[in-house]
């Protein structure tokens, strides 16, 4: 097996940062300290002084558009951008074309990744109105969770039928991640505007029509629901400061029966940044105001938000110039979460050390993912290199995206990945990939997640 050695590294991990290196066997971590000597003439040595050494992120919303929309994206190419941006496993979304609610279709996603994915992944099982037969086959060792769409679904993916919500909460301990907002309230919202407007509202709306009020509603009831059933919630990018109020900090995040995410286009933009940046910050749910990200800065910090994700969700740029009505949300995010948390890292918002918890062991943490998100001995080397003193600037040409476009275009950062590491192979360096190299299914530690009778 092949021996690396990382030497020299600042090393952030589990609350602490140590200066110190690790040795990497094949495809794991075996050992960790303030200084390794190498032991053979065949160990690669990379000098990593004055760099920080971190896990991998885990990003644990992302839309790659593979199968049926691979005009905007594919799983090769944004996980290629993905591995660029220190992001070595990804839980990818069910709403591609066809959507991923059958367990047919779900494995289909898995076989293009096995064979395309430059990083770990997994998929959700997306939950409709009539699949819950379906979706309560799936398997929880190797399936990261089940997605329902309580607002802003594609195709038949908007599960609104209280009954059927109520049974899939109570029939499935697998964790059941949500989209909320609430449909009849943006659906309201949007009819004033259109009679204002018509078809070209603009943008600077699109927190008024899918508004603070409409989030709040259907976050409330998913964790009513959640309370009620005993179910496993993951709330999906909270968008307001009013809906952390709904979550709780108290308790180790093992514990934890519902819990929150955040993006990172929800803690860096804010509504004054529409008039610049129009629909190419159109996202689901909405980019609000300064005192929305402020607010959910604040829960990030106190723990009653548990991750942070990327919500990674690429449209051509010919789709994004539309009118308001007809361009899509959603925004490329893989390449530059990182960096943009590293900025708000420099910028004394966060602490590197907070960062790591929040894309690195909380999502292992919450989805009970194997050997994943930590540098421990015996687990895999996911690892990542940044160097934080090393300025570049968002251009067309470094940015790696198939859609060709990013909401960050002409932002500066100060920190740079130059290297990262999946399963113990260095997968990026300094710009350049290894394309023989792919990734692997992640897998899930539930012992305690078998279904559920009905």
């Amino acid at each position: 097996m092949s021996l690396v050695l990382i030497k020299n590294a600042r090393i952030v991990n589990e609350g602490k940062i140590m200066d110190g290196d690790v040795l990497i066997d094949g495809e794991f971590i075996v050992d960790i300290d303030t200084s390794i000597s190498s032991k053979s003439a065949d160990t690669t040595i990379i000098d990593a002084e004055g760099k920080y050494l971190i896990p991998g992120l885990i990003d644990d919303q992302v839309h790659f558009r593979e199968p049926g929309l691979t005009h905007k994206a594919t799983i090769e190419s944004e996980s290629k951008a993905a591995i660029a941006g220190g992001i070595t496993s990804f839980i990818e979304m069910p709403n591609t074309v066809p959507q991923a609610t059958t367990q047919e279709l779900l494995e289909q996603k898995f076989e293009i990744a096995s064979k395309t994915s430059y990083a770990n992944y997994s998929f959700m099982f997306g939950g409709t109105n009539d699949n819950l037969e379906e979706l309560l086959k799936t398997n929880p060792a190797n399936v990261a969770g089940i997605k329902l769409f309580l607002g802003s679904s594609t195709g038949n993916m908007l599960v609104d039928d209280v009954k059927v919500l109520e049974k899939i909460f109570s029939s499935t301990k697998m964790l059941i991640a949500v989209h909320c907002e609430d449909e009849a309230t943006i659906k309201a919202n949007l009819e004033n505007y259109l009679k204002e407007y018509g078809e070209d509202i603009p943008v600077k709306f699109h927190p008024k029509i899918r508004s603070e009020e409409a989030c709040y509603i259907s976050t409330s009831k998913a964790i009513k629901l959640a309370k009620k059933t005993g179910a496993r919630l993951h709330v999906f990018h909270l968008s307001t400061a009013k809906e952390t109020d709904l979550f709780s900090n108290k308790g180790s995040i093992e514990k934890k029966q519902i819990t929150a995410e955040v993006c990172v286009h929800h803690l860096w933009f804010d509504e004054s940044d529409y008039e610049t940046k129009g629909n190419f910050i159109k996202w689901n749910p909405a980019i609000k105001t300064a005192h929305d990200k402020e607010g959910l800065l604040k829960a990030l910090l106190d723990d009653r938000i548990d991750v942070i994700a990327t919500d990674h969700a690429p449209h051509t740029k010919e789709e994004k110039e539309q009118v308001y009505t007809k361009a899509p949300s959603g925004g490329p995010m893989v390449q530059h979460a990182l960096p943009a948390m590293l900025k708000m890292f420099q910028q004394e918002k966060i602490s590197l050390e907070k960062i790591i918890e929040k894309m690195c062991h909380n999502p292992a943490k919450i989805f009970k993912i194997e050997k994943r998100g930590f540098i421990r001995k015996g687990y895999y080397a996911d690892l990542v290199l940044v160097d934080i003193s090393s300025p570049w600037t968002v251009t067309k040409d470094n940015i790696l995206y198939k859609c060709g476009w990013s909401p960050f275009e002409g932002t500066t950062f100060y920190s740079k990945i130059t290297h990262t590491f999946v399963n113990g192979h260095l997968v990026y360096n300094n710009g350049k990939f290894n394309d023989l190299i792919k990734g692997k299914r992640l897998l899930f530690n539930r012992q305690d997640s078998l279904k559920v009778e009905s």
